[in-house]
């Protein structure tokens, strides 16, 4: 049992890298930051499945930094998009690891499953879908997209439906899935992995700078996200340093409507 760390009102685990790539072969991932944190202050449907991951990791050198200023530093930062290949690197030669990856935009997550089974020198990555933004009021889409997962035989589903819709979706059909054992919803690793985002330099992820680099680099995609979505973090995180932050979903009145 990892030790937590208390970042708003999410635990994070507290654990090293190599400890989950060596340790981590079966149930739900998340890497925790600041915007899918941000989105656990107002959405309440992701909040509650919070208890149903089997371990929260901190993806974000800004909450690396927040639980230091708070007294409670984490081993280090562990993001999804370092993760990812040093998990299949590791597993290159476990044949009974083969992965679904589900997302991105069209064609992305196949020039993704190219390069990933290039370097491991085996079909690893089993299959792949795109599916449309509006993919969930589309019945026979979600059917069509469990079929394809399962007749792949993968054991491992990447999904990459954006922060929260992809969380929501692998508690929505992960019983219908019953060849997965791990689940990583991992967003933007797929763009990485077929290299159509490049990834910045370590200087700029190790500076907490990596939000600016996407800016920079993707102005309208990232322009709300980074300066109107994200900024209240950081009046969140001096209530907490303060004693007096609040969970906005402790206590507060259900709306069923």
């Amino acid at each position: 049992m990892h030790r937590r760390v208390r970042l708003l009102n999410v635990d994070v685990d507290d654990i090293a890298m190599e400890d989950l790539v060596e340790t981590f072969r079966d149930g739900v991932m998340l890497t925790l930051h600041v915007d899918s944190i941000m989105k656990l202050q107002k959405d309440r449907e992701f909040y509650e499945l919070l208890p149903k991951f089997n371990v929260i990791t901190c993806d974000s050198q800004i909450l690396t930094i927040a639980a230091r200023l708070l007294g409670t530093p984490l081993t280090e930062r562990v993001s999804g998009s370092d993760y990812f290949p040093r998990f299949y690197l590791r597993y290159k030669d476990d044949l009974s690891v083969t992965v679904f990856i589900c997302g991105g935009a069209p064609g992305v997550a196949e020039i993704a499953r190219r390069n990933v089974n290039a370097k491991v020198g085996r079909e690893m990555i089993v299959g792949t879908n795109a599916p449309s933004r509006d993919y969930d009021r589309r019945p026979e889409e979600v059917e069509r997209l469990i079929a394809r997962i399962n007749e792949s035989g993968a054991s491992v589903l990447l999904v990459g439906l954006g922060g929260g819709r992809q969380e929501k979706f692998i508690f929505r059909y992960r019983d219908r899935l019953p060849r997965v054992r791990l689940f990583l919803p991992l967003g933007g690793t797929i763009d990485y992995e077929a290299e159509s985002l490049k990834r910045p330099p370590a200087w700029i992820t190790d500076a907490g700078l990596e939000w600016l680099y996407r800016v920079l680099r993707e102005p309208r995609q990232r322009w709300h996200r980074y300066f109107v979505h994200q900024p209240p973090f950081l009046y969140l995180l001096v209530r907490q340093m303060l004693g007096s932050y609040k969970d906005p979903f402790v206590n507060a009145p259900r709306n069923e409507s």
